[in-house]
Formats: C-alpha cells, sequence, structure tokens
C-alpha cells in the first residue's frame, strides 16, 4: 500500500491521454489463505454501465473493491495482477491511493450520508481535497447546485440544503452519496448494489440517474437483479468462485450466453 502522497502523480494526469475505461490483467487476491479472484481478466468500457452479476460469495464486490483498491485496508488481504484505469496501473508505485479514490468513486448497498447538512454532505470531499484557496464560498456554491441539478436533487432541496442529509427519504439519501463524488470529477464510479434498500420507486430513480450519468462516467454495478442487470446495463459480466466466467454485451449474454453456466445461472437453475 502507498504510505505517503507526496510527490505522486494525480490520477487525472495519467488518465488524460485516452485510455479506454478499466482493463484487468490476470488479478488474483486472497483473503487469508483464502482465494477470492482467480485470474481475472477483462475489459470495462469507458463510458458505459457495466453490470457484476453472480450467486453471493463468487467475487463481484471484491473486484469492486479492488478498482479503488479498498480491499488494502485490512492487512490479509493480498493482491497479483494488474489493473489499469484509464490507462495507469493502479498498484504502480507513484499511484496515490488518495488520487485514485478521488478518480474512483464508491456508492455503497445502503445509503451513507453523513450526519451534517445537505450541503456539507455535498462539499465535504472539496473540503478535505482541496487547497483552502480554492474553497471560495461562490465556487462552493456552485458546486453543490451543479452536483444536485446532476442527481435531480436540486429542485427538491435548493431551499433544504441545511437540512440534516439522514432526514431525507432513502431513495434521496443514496441520490446524495452520488452527488457528493461528482465535485471531486471522478472517472469511475463504482456501485455496489445501490438498490438493495430502496423500494420499487427508488430503484427506477436510481437507474434512470444512472443512465443520465452515463457517457461522462464509466459505471460499475454489482446487482443480484437479474431484471435490473438485464434493464439498466450494456455490457455485463458473469462471475462463478473468484473466476469470470463470461463477459460481454448485456443483450448477448442475455439471450445467447456462451458458457453453459451463464445459461444455468441467468434462468435462475442455481444461486
Amino acid at each position: 500500500m502507498v504510505s505517503s502522497d507526496k510527490g505522486k502523480h494525480t490520477m487525472a494526469e495519467e488518465t488524460r491521454s485516452g485510455a479506454l475505461g478499466i482493463a484487468t490483467r490476470n488479478v488474483n487476491l486472497w483473503y487469508g489463505s483464502f482465494q477470492a479472484l482467480k485470474q481475472v481478466s477483462a475489459n470495462f468500457q469507458q463510458g458505459l454501465i457495466t453490470a457484476l452479476i453472480g450467486p453471493s460469495g463468487c467475487g463481484k464486490t471484491t473486484l469492486l473493491r479492488s478498482f479503488n483498491r479498498i480491499n488494502e485496508r485490512f492487512s490479509y488481504v493480498r493482491t497479483a495482477g494488474e489493473i489499469i484505469i484509464l490507462g495507469k496501473n493502479i498498484y504502480d508505485p507513484d499511484v496515490s491511493l488518495l488520487e485514485l479514490r478521488k478518480s474512483v468513486g464508491m456508492v455503497f448497498q445502503r445509503p451513507n450520508p453523513l450526519p451534517l447538512s445537505v450541503y456539507e454532505n455535498v462539499v465535504l470531499g472539496m473540503r478535505l481535497h482541496l487547497p483552502s484557496h480554492e474553497l471560495g464560498k461562490e465556487k462552493l456554491d456552485q458546486a453543490v447546485e451543479t452536483a444536485l441539478t446532476d442527481v435531480g436533487l436540486w429542485s427538491d432541496l435548493k431551499d433544504r440544503l441545511g437540512a440534516k442529509a439522514t432526514s431525507l427519504q432513502l431513495e434521496q439519501q443514496q441520490k446524495l452519496c452520488i452527488a457528493r463524488l461528482l465535485p471531486l470529477k471522478p472517472e469511475i464510479i463504482l456501485m455496489d448494489e445501490p438498490c438493495s434498500s430502496l423500494d420499487v420507486d427508488g430503484t427506477r430513480a436510481i437507474e434512470e440517474l444512472m443512465f443520465s450519468l452515463r457517457g461522462r462516467y464509466t459505471i460499475i454495478i454489482v446487482t443480484h437483479n437479474m431484471a435490473q442487470a438485464r434493464r439498466a446495463s450494456d455490457e455485463c459480466m458473469f462471475m462463478l468462485l473468484g473466476e469470470m466466467i463470461e463477459h460481454g454485451r448485456t443483450q448477448d449474454l442475455f439471450l445467447t450466453p456462451r458458457d453453459p453456466r451463464t445459461a444455468e445461472y441467468i434462468e435462475g437453475r442455481y444461486g
């Protein structure tokens, strides 16, 4: 794990060269003696929504969390292989974890807004990552309006910016969690079952938001919901026992899967 950010290149500096999305090359990951990922190699196209599917324990979330290296918070995690994000191997020694996690944002299963105001939730990342002379009120105000507009919350919350974020409806909380990533201008947004705590209307709203962000961001979503994977992704990746079994256009994977294990899973015969 990188111990210091001093003198590191920013991910933005390293990734503006036109390289596309994410590429994994023979990625292996162990939790202690248990191997959770096995020789995972795949290409994730920039600007598309890719769904990771498979039964519980197949390695979906582990792979997702490898893209911003948060698995490494645990000392017993060991990795091998390469993960190329927009042209840069994130395991290179000159990669700053701070900059990586600005470029690769994460949304979790349950909304996790901080017990602060809506306004402060959106600008928190800016306060943490930007020098104070860049944090004038006008700039912060504009960032809040832009981020909340992008996630469809501005009209509802523009007069409630001082309200506690934890008082919002669950759907609004999850949208706010996405909004607070945007001022840092991430390249990639990771979503770990972002609709698992939402009702049908909330799920629809988050899926519509994903489509509105598609193109500007590369979105990777873990989901157990086959209907969601089919309707809300451009590409789909099926994982089983830590291996990448099949990866392709969502329509192709669901209608004409190449691997019989993929067919068995999407037809509900196991998992």
